[in-house]
């Protein structure tokens, strides 16, 4: 599934949550990076949310919390076809359902100088 969304500015959270060792262990171990501590954060349609909650129902790549935390489902992504990595669906979140956090190796508003308002895609894989 290949969807469009645009960037928003995010709580701010992520980048204490990504920096936990056990988080970070993980994705490395299971996705091959070590994730920048902070997510890109998108909005896509409320067209999008029934398939999105089915991808996310049956997910199966789960990191099981370490104490405190909660428990993080992720999905394999490419954003913009060509920038590898996941979207986290953390069990504990303030976000709205059509709120999608994407995480990578690199800081990716730098890396591809993206603004809130700009329109990005997403490709969940398998």
């Amino acid at each position: 599934m290949k969807i469009d969304g645009e960037v928003t500015t995010g709580l701010g959270k992520a980048a204490y949550f990504l920096s936990q060792e056990f988080y970070t262990n993980e994705f490395k171990k299971n996705l091959g990076f070590v994730p920048f501590p902070g997510t890109l954060n998108v909005i896509v349609s409320d067209n999008y949310l029934d398939e999105i909650n089915e991808i996310k129902n049956n997910c199966k790549n789960l990191i099981k919390p370490d104490k405190g935390f909660g428990a993080v489902k992720y999905i394999k992504a490419k954003l913009n076809d060509n920038i590898d990595g996941a979207i986290v669906f953390p069990a504990k979140t303030t976000h709205e359902e059509n709120y999608l956090e994407f995480i990578s190796k690199n800081k990716l508003r730098d890396e591809l100088a993206l603004n809130d308002g700009d329109i990005v895609s997403l490709e969940f894989q398998n």
